[in-house]
């Protein structure tokens, strides 16, 4: 079984599940744009790879598996995606975890996303989609700032990347001295300063959700969610959420269903909702609250080979319990590096 993105936080709980299935002795293959990858030292065989957005990945990837016999591929990076559903057809007598390429396409774009949302009836947030810094002043006030703050982020981004939060009441003292670097939110007057005047990658301007943080997770057949439960997502640190709970929640459930039939989404998939907003759709496995009696990542494998099916999967529901929590953490390996 192959890998993806072996570098991700969620890595080692997930590489542990994998071997843990119960069933099978499982060969783990690791590949990354990185050396310096956790799953290089818990995967059975590394390889590194370029990054999912170079046009070689697909076939890096695909070389890999010749040479590792690989039968399954698991990307854990939205940035691997892309590459690997426009040539999942040529991966011939391997499973590729991915959804279609429009599915994809739909999803990493976070306007397009938004504005399904809508058509749909599902909440999401109101929108502008901008580039340079002119046009994020005027999208800024026209969402209501500086009376209410409002945030922006790159259209296609992955793990809070590019994300801001722009609030006219930041004291920059207190940032300078009490909070780690990387704060999230800024003046507009600081974006502004940082960004060209008009041109470079499109933006999205929106208004700011409030509220609990929440996500759905689960297994997809293109049509309906299989398997899934929703979650609590809580005590972010650098970006990351670091605690979870689960949820018995047939609404959010329900909500998580229209948004997987309209896009089509396969396979793994994590939503992510701020308050009653739907702000993320990630059709790719994400952190995993995992269970004794019900380890998601394999079954979706499993599923993907064949060896289960949609019925068999969607039957085992009832295992999920929301008394589940998840707590997250910082560990490290040591090594002696030979020549």
């Amino acid at each position: 079984m192959l890998v993806s993105a072996c570098g991700a936080p969620g890595t080692a709980a997930l590489l542990r599940a994998l071997r843990s299935n119960g069933e099978r002795d499982v060969r783990l293959v690791g590949t990354d744009m990185a050396e310096l990858a956790i799953g290089r030292h818990l995967c059975d065989a590394f390889h590194l790879v370029p990054a999912g957005s170079d046009p070689g990945f697909a076939d890096a990837i695909r070389e890999v598996c010749r040479r590792e016999g690989v039968d399954a591929i698991l990307p854990q990076s939205s940035f691997d995606l892309e590459g690997l559903a426009g040539e999942r057809d040529r991966f011939e007598g391997i499973a590729v975890l991915v959804s279609s390429p429009d599915t994809i396409r739909r999803s990493n774009d976070k306007a397009e996303s938004y504005a399904l949302l809508h058509r749909i009836g599902v909440r999401a947030p109101r929108f502008l989609r901008v580039n340079g810094a002119n046009e994020v002043a005027e999208a800024a006030a026209e969402l209501g700032y500086p009376e209410r703050p409002v945030c922006f982020k790159p259209v296609f981004s992955s793990g809070s990347r590019g994300f801001r939060v722009l609030d006219p009441t930041v004291d920059r003292a207190h940032q300078l001295l009490h909070e780690r670097p990387g704060s999230v939110a800024m003046r507009l007057e600081e974006a502004v300063e940082l960004l060209p005047g008009s041109g470079g990658p499109d933006l999205l301007v929106m208004e700011l959700a409030t509220g609990k943080e929440r996500t759905v997770d689960g297994i997809a057949d293109g049509e309906r969610i299989l398997l899934g439960h929703p979650k609590t997502r809580e005590a972010m640190r650098a970006g990351l959420a670091m605690y979870f709970e689960t949820l018995d929640d047939p609404g959010l459930m329900e909500t998580a269903s229209r948004i997987v039939a309209e896009f089509g989404i396969e396979h793994f998939f994590n939503i992510q909702l701020v308050g009653e907003h739907v702000i993320e759709i990630n059709p790719r496995i994400s952190t995993v609250v995992y269970q004794e009696d019900l380890n998601l990542p394999y079954l979706g494998v499993k599923h993907a080979l064949g060896e289960l099916s949609p019925d068999e999967l969607a039957a085992l529901a009832s295992r999920v319990r929301p008394s589940r929590r998840a707590l997250r953490y910082f560990e490290q390996i040591e090594w002696d590096e030979t020549p």
